[in-house]
């Protein structure tokens, strides 16, 4: 009897790049000499491989593909080795596998994270290279999965219990690799395709500049969307009149939000630019004329919120875009990660101008007076912009003046109404801080007085006196309430407020609750805890003489500020430093003594019955109709220091000036990587994200 074949080394399965160059061996022995085949299987056919007739088989990876060989000796004997399969990955991120690779296993899908009805089966999917292919074990919440072993996860019938934080370990003789842990959250979540694990929302309205035209609609639209937001479910901190430090120290405290699967809403409104595809937001106290380290960068504070891996950022701009050219070397610009999750919303297309509407004493930007109108609609954000940029195409008022730019990245159709499944840290108090609970003051006389405190924006706090009845002993009583203790911040504060708030406390709250209102403005800027006075005028029902009586309430700096603070926090923990959201390379608003809206003296919109937004030496609203938000030291309708005719109207109050639009793509991903030492350090260090494929 002729002694059988033996295979002493089978070929082993790989998984490789396309384009990959590798050996598949066999070896066997025999009693006399033996003759090798391979042959190869792709889809239903199994052929033979010409030429291959060796015991190794050169292979340059081309298409997935399973293979044997065949070992013959000169009786007849045959033998087939074990089949293995060739992997070939054919969509594999630059770099990938390392340049010294050896082998070792190498994630080129991570699974995503999943919602899932009771019931319904669950898939999670995952993909490394190797050599050997690597095998596969999954885990749910740290425990072992006995039963998950190849790259699809599959539960046909899910529990409540199923769901959790799952991750994969692939792993060969040369070692192991995971990837990234994904949430699964089974029959808690509704029916929808799509959640938020968080929504957080940043909004800032600079209305007040310091060394530019002061701006009117931007208090009235943070003041409309907070509360459009605040129904979606988001978390929403609304803050007016920053200045830089504030206002990048407000940026950092957002990102520390953020984390994954939250969707991230950043809206500003006020004076800004676009400088060569960058856009920059203009402080408060941005000196006239400022430099690049004066402003904002937005595609940096996009950068940041995208490495927190949210599902969903948002960047809505609500400023002019006149492009600004100074001269000087651009600074550094690099794309974002392609993660396909972000949108922005310009309130115009470039280098226009962005318009407010002024009616009575309310002011709105063109914008957002159609932005309120969708924003609630149940379908994916992107297709609700397209609606408000169709309706304010048809607005005769900016018909030739402005129409709103969309530019997104964003694969999946998810919307601003997708429900909040919570996921590990929430967002703790972010908009909800502890609010200053109402208190009751008693008088000598006996008059009892109710203290309400009222905040419309995060850094705004009404302080409001009622009397109570009975109101025994007391008649014709008439309330004041001051503050105390002349000091820097009372003055800042007197200056920082706004008349046509308390417009808009009447418009939230019955005028009987109004009766005795105080103002609170910047508390950001409290350093000290606020002494109010509150007095009582009345006149004794006996003598009639006319009496008045003080009391004094003490309201605490950490309870006013709390939504606020601008102490720097350390590196690890994701924030930015106040100075390092904006990078330089471009001047926000444009050189000295130019118009960052258009050139010096002129008008950027230049048609009568506009005015574009906020060039000084005007309305930076405008007329009743609308208002530009144009570029200063110009009248958006053309001759300076008169107010517009029209009912639009342009100024610097928001705009937003740029470069050459032919010069960059329609993405929104580019960044200005620019460092201004130690300020940017924190930022570069923040919340960094995983590296992905």
């Amino acid at each position: 009897m002729q002694e059988a074949i033996t295979i002493t080394e089978q070929p082993v399965s790989v998984s490789v790049p396309v384009g990959y160059s590798f050996t598949l061996r066999c070896r066997a022995q025999g009693h006399t000499s033996l003759q090798y085949q391979w042959f190869c299987q792709y889809q239903s056919d199994c052929c033979l491989v010409p030429g291959a007739t060796n015991q190794d088989l050169p292979i340059i990876a081309e298409q997935t593909q399973l293979y044997t060989c065949r070992v013959n000796d000169l009786h007849r004997n045959a033998v087939f080795s074990d089949w293995v399969k060739v992997e070939v990955h054919q969509c594999v991120a630059r770099g990938l596998p390392p340049r010294l690779w050896q082998g070792e296993p190498v994630i080129v899908l991570n699974p995503r994270e999943q919602r899932v009805e009771v019931g319904q089966p669950l898939q999670l999917q995952c993909a490394a290279m190797g050599v050997p292919a690597p095998s596969y074990q999954w885990y749910r919440n740290g425990n072992l999965l006995e039963q998950q072993k190849r790259k699809k996860l599959w539960i046909a019938h899910t529990k409540v219990s199923d769901s959790g934080t799952y991750l994969c370990c692939a792993s060969n003789s040369h070692g192991e690799h995971w990837t990234n842990a994904v949430d699964v959250h089974i029959g808690t979540c509704g029916s929808g395709k799509f959640f938020a694990t968080g929504k957080i929302a940043l909004l800032v309205g600079n209305n007040r500049y310091q060394h530019h035209p002061n701006l009117m609609a931007p208090v009235r639209d943070v003041f409309e969307l907070r509360r459009l937001l605040e129904h979606l479910g988001f978390q929403v901190v609304s803050l007016l009149d920053l200045n830089k430090a504030e206002m990048a120290a407000a940026v950092s405290q957002f990102l520390q939000l953020l984390g994954k699967g939250v969707y991230a809403i950043f809206y500003y409104a006020g004076h800004g630019y676009e400088h060569l595809g960058r856009n920059y937001m203009v402080p408060v106290d941005a000196p006239q004329p400022y430099a690049p380290e004066n402003c904002i960068s937005v595609q940096r504070i996009l950068q940041k919120m995208q490495q927190q891996q949210t599902a969903l950022n948002i960047i809505l701009l609500d400023t002019c875009r006149k492009w600004y050219n100074p001269g000087r070397a651009l600074s550094q610009v690099q794309p974002l990660e392609p993660w396909g999750n972000t949108v922005y919303g310009y309130s115009t297309s470039e280098d226009a101008e962005a318009y407010e509407l002024h009616d009575g004493e309310f002011s709105s930007g063109i914008f957002m007076k159609y932005l309120k109108k969708h924003i609630l609609q149940e379908k994916k954000v992107t297709y609700m912009l397209e609606d408000v940029l169709e309706d304010i195409g048809r607005d005769p008022l900016v018909t030739g003046k402005q129409v709103m730019e969309i530019r997104h990245t964003l694969k999946e159709a998810r919307a601003l109404t997708d429900p909040v499944c919570p996921s590990g840290a929430a967002a703790g108090h972010w908009g909800h801080g502890q609010e200053l609970p109402s208190r009751a003051v008693t008088f000598p006389c006996g008059a009892r007085v109710e203290l309400r405190f009222l905040r419309l924006f995060s850094n705004l706090m009404f302080v409001c006196a009622k009397p109570q009845p009975p109101l025994a002993h007391v008649t014709d009583p008439q309330l004041l309430l001051r503050q105390l203790a002349e000091t820097d911040d009372v003055a800042i504060q007197r200056e920082s407020c706004l008349d046509h708030v308390e417009t808009l406390l009447a418009s939230v709250y019955k005028r009987e609750e109004l009766d005795c209102v105080f103002q609170l403005c910047a508390l950001q800027k409290i350093q000290t805890d606020v002494v109010l006075q509150l007095d009582l005028h009345y006149t004794q029902p006996g003598t009639k003489q006319r009496t008045c009586e003080s009391l004094q309430t003490t309201l605490q700096q950490s309870l006013l500020r709390q939504f606020f603070s601008l102490q720097r926090a350390p590196a690890h923990t994701g924030s930015v430093c106040p100075q390092d959201a904006m990078g330089p390379g471009a001047d926000p608003k444009g050189s000295p003594g130019t118009d960052p809206k258009g050139s010096p003296g002129t008008d950027p919109k230049g048609s009568v019955g506009a005015d574009p937004k906020g060039s000084p030496g005007t309305d930076p609203k405008g007329s009743p109709g609308t208002d530009p938000k144009g570029s200063p030291g110009t009248d958006p309708k053309g001759s300076p220091g008169t107010d517009p005719k029209g009912s639009l109207g342009t100024g610097s109050g928001r705009s937003l000036p740029s470069s050459s639009p032919s010069n960059f793509s329609s993405e929104p991903e580019e960044n200005d990587e620019s460092e201004l030492g130690e300020l940017c350090l924190a930022l570069n260090q923040a919340g960094l994200g995983q590296d992905r494929p």
